[in-house]
């Protein structure tokens, strides 16, 4: 690559590695924030909690990146374990509510830390059969790849204009498929608020980090901690640096692991649940549409780092529209939508204690 007699690229040679992390950032979000917010509240946490920790998981990202490329000079992309809050949707809240919950999300992030630090174990879970590893993530996320398909029956005219932009998406810009989706999606949430009479306060639409106090206990630990870091290890963290391997870039282990576990034990009182490597976003960002100079990538780090500073201050917005995504069931009263109020019948049987 050409440089200027300084050694510094031209403008020029900055805009695909920064449009690249753009993409890349929002392609990780706008393909699992939804089922972020679900997960979340599943576990016990109420709607502002969620929010909360979709706000701290982009916060946490965005530092965890930024420290990373700027430390490695490598395109290292942070995202929000989507395997491990896939399984926390599908997990009732257990004795002690929400609070146990974040405890469960100090432990995960400070098994990561530990495996960092001690790769031997690190060189363990690695030797988890793929067929394994793939058979459990099939079976945590298969659930949510048939709720699209259940809704249509429901509400055909919300699920199908969105599904349609999305397959042409994927047909004619692949890299735009999702957000292009999740921008229709808007538009069908819009629409039906207007015909509902349904609006949005002022109040929910600023982002704010709810703390909670966090508790333990065997229970959450067994329940939710083990199995989010064994499915974050598994499926992301050791996938991610395999997919960055092939892509010509030796991650640096022990540094990267240990930042997305101090980076999972920052949110987790605020409500995030694990951050970690990403594997399918590190291809965006460390391969040839990041640019044809793969020393210059890491610069698509920061630009997806920066990315996710304006997702998070989005993120009460979004999730406030989520909240009034349509629901035919939930509207004609036959019964509670179950995508609003996942586990309702069980958070009433165990009443939380609420955050502070």
């Amino acid at each position: 690559m050409k440089r200027e007699s300084s050694g510094q690229p031209r403008r020029g040679d900055l805009q695909q590695p920064v449009s690249a992390g753009i993409i890349a950032a929002l392609v990780g979000y706008t393909s699992a924030f939804a089922v972020v917010l679900t997960g979340l509240v599943a576990v016990g946490a109420t709607p502002t909690q969620a929010a909360s920790g979709l706000l701290a998981l982009c916060l946490a990202q965005a530092v965890g990146m930024w420290w990373l490329s700027s430390r490695y000079r490598m395109p290292l992309i942070l995202v929000w374990s989507t395997p491990g809050v896939a399984l926390l949707a599908g997990t009732d809240a257990l004795d002690g509510g929400w609070p146990v919950a974040v405890g469960a999300f100090i432990v995960a992030g400070a098994g990561y830390v530990v495996t960092g630090l001690w790769p031997a174990l690190g060189r363990l879970i690695a030797r988890i059969p793929a067929p394994v590893a793939q058979a459990m993530l099939a079976g945590v996320v298969l659930e949510l790849c048939l709720a699209p398909v259940s809704a249509v029956k429901d509400n055909p005219g919300a699920i199908l204009p969105i599904a349609a932009v999305w397959l042409l998406g994927i047909r004619f810009a692949p890299r735009w498929a999702v957000p292009a989706a999740f921008l229709a999606a808007g538009v069908v949430i819009g629409i039906d608020m207007a015909r509902h009479g349904t609006t949005i306060t002022a109040s929910s639409l600023t982002p704010e980090l709810t703390f909670t106090a966090p508790q333990w206990s065997w229970a959450a630990v067994i329940g939710i901690a083990l199995p989010l870091y064994v499915v974050t290890m598994a499926s992301q963290n050791v996938p991610g640096v395999a997919i960055m391997k092939s892509l010509g870039y030796d991650v640096p282990w022990r540094g990267t692991i240990v930042t997305a576990g101090v980076a999972t034990m920052a949110g987790a009182t605020a409500g995030g649940h694990s951050v970690n490597l990403a594997a399918i976003s590190a291809a965006l960002a460390a391969g040839p549409p990041a640019g044809p100079d793969p020393r210059r990538r890491w610069i698509a780090a920061q630009s997806a780092a920066a990315t996710y500073v304006v997702l998070a201050i989005a993120s009460a917005a979004l999730a406030a529209l989520v909240g009034r995504r349509p629901c035919r069931s939930h509207r004609d009263g036959r019964r509670p939508c179950p995508a609003r109020h996942p586990r309702r019948r069980a958070r009433r049987r165990r009443d939380p204690t609420p955050g502070t």
